[in-house]
């Protein structure tokens, strides 16, 4: 009924089968109860051995790990055995699984060995998983390449990387190709410590500076300066990746040049089709307030992403205007609404209310509705819980949990006192989100009669 792949199935056999005994010690599990175990376990199969492998006693825990060696399968409770608290139970299946496990099976469960790895005791099955993998092929290691488990993954790379036995090339691609941030700084900065002609660099620098993820760029992007190649660095000024503009930036000024400038430049063009947010973004990132005034065409680009960059800018220089900039929370892209509203929130309170409260209406784009109400969110006081109490019944369901915290955890402001009538019928509209105490100490607070 296992599915022996999984190392989880292994992990919950082993705490299941010992469950009770835990928390209630005078109770047997009803294995137990239903087919105790013979005193003499030389004649148990093998599922009935894999639970006296997992019993609560030690001792019988121990004989079992003696006769597990007839049968290969249970291996994996041998592996969690070899992190027992018993010693002489620890001792027992360390010393099997070191002359049992060999290449081919070390590859099944390297994922079950390193997870129980991280226990207290579990340092054990990992070293000797190192040694025998150290002494495996290149092709055997490789299966692990591709384990859906990145631990597995990560501990498979470090080992290639220690034996040299992928070529810079091969890690390279490992970089661009794998989703663990781990397996890519590791196989990145080892394919990069190999870059010293330009051959190294035909087969290191494409497959980084290429890649989706953008740690792996960002180090192919360092990586031209080492090849000697820091002009190619300039493309990447514009990257989406913040990072990897911030390493762009380094390599273009070790080679005299002035990123500012190139910034400016593409950003003098406020119909330029052609110009990337990153450029946008990029100009606020390592220019003065004095560049603001480039970024304010832009917010009427037609890109959604350069408008959107742009407002993003203006909040990076402290240059937000609330006036200029609250047009933009009608725009039809939401990432644009988005960054305005992130723009204009120290700004709240000096927003018109009712202006903000008609956007949170049914009517409007579910991203301006938002953005309406976090502001309004932001602004507190009576409008902000008049909103909330608006959107308690919405059909959206982020807005309408959203505006049942917003209720919960509102306080009154100055101005309260002077809404009390108001306040005290809203708090009643939403009277379910509290306790009677609670209810009374909102109103008291807010000075309406309860």
């Amino acid at each position: 009924m296992l599915d022996g792949a999984d190392p989880s199935d292994w992990l919950a056999l082993d705490a299941g089968a010992r469950e009770v005994a835990w928390y209630r010690p005078q109770f047997l599990p009803e294995w137990e109860q239903s087919a105790p175990l013979p005193a003499d376990l030389t004649q148990l199969g093998e599922s009935r051995l894999a639970l006296a492998l997992c019993h609560r006693d030690g001792r019988i825990r121990e004989e079992a790990v003696r006769q597990a060696a007839r049968y290969p399968c249970l291996l994996p409770l041998v592996v969690i055995r070899c992190a027992d608290w018993a010693g002489p139970v620890r001792e027992r299946a360390r010393q099997l699984l070191r002359e049992a496990l060999d290449a081919d099976s070390a590859l099944g469960l390297a994922a079950l060995i390193l997870r129980v790895g991280r226990r207290d005791r579990g340092a054990y099955g990992v070293d000797v998983l190192g040694q025998i993998l150290r002494r495996a092929s290149r092709g055997q290691l490789g299966r692990l390449f591709a384990d859906p488990d990145r631990i597995v993954r990560r501990f498979a790379y470090r080992l290639a990387v220690e034996g040299r036995l992928l070529r810079p090339a091969e890690l390279a691609r490992a970089a661009a190709r794998d989703e663990d941030t781990v397996v890519q700084d590791l196989c990145a900065t080892a394919a990069l410590a190999a870059l010293g002609d330009e051959e190294a660099y035909e087969d290191v620098l494409p497959p980084l500076l290429s890649a989706r993820n953008p740690r792996t760029r960002s180090a192919g992007v360092t990586g031209l300066r080492r090849a000697g190649l820091p002009e190619q660095a300039e493309p990447f000024l514009s990257d989406r990746s913040a990072l990897v503009r911030a390493c762009a930036r380094y390599v273009v000024r070790q080679q005299g040049g002035d990123p500012v400038a190139w910034y400016r430049d593409r950003c003098t063009a406020p119909d330029d089709p052609a110009l990337k947010p990153g450029a946008v973004i990029g100009l606020a990132e390592c220019g003065n307030r004095a560049d603001a005034g480039l970024l304010w065409p832009l917010l009427a680009h037609p890109a959604a992403g350069v408008r959107a960059r742009a407002v993003a800018g203006l909040r990076t220089l402290d240059c937000v205007d609330a006036k200029q900039l609250r047009p933009l929370l009608d725009d039809p892209a939401a990432g644009v609404v988005r960054e305005t509203a992130v723009a204009l929130l120290p700004s709240a309170k000096d927003l018109p209310a009712d202006w903000l409260l008609e956007r949170t209406g049914s009517g409007r784009p579910r991203h301006v509705r938002i953005a309406a109400f976090r502001l309004l969110d932001a602004r507190g006081g009576v409008a902000g819980l008049r909103a909330a109490v608006g959107l308690l019944e919405d059909p959206d369901a982020k807005l309408r949990t959203w505006a049942g915290q917003s209720v919960q955890r509102w306080h009154p402001s100055a101005d309260v006192r002077h809404c009390g009538a108001e306040v005290g019928e809203l708090l009643d509209r939403s009277r379910h989100l509290f306790s009677d105490y609670v209810l009374r100490r909102r109103k008291w607070e807010a000075g309406v009669d309860c």
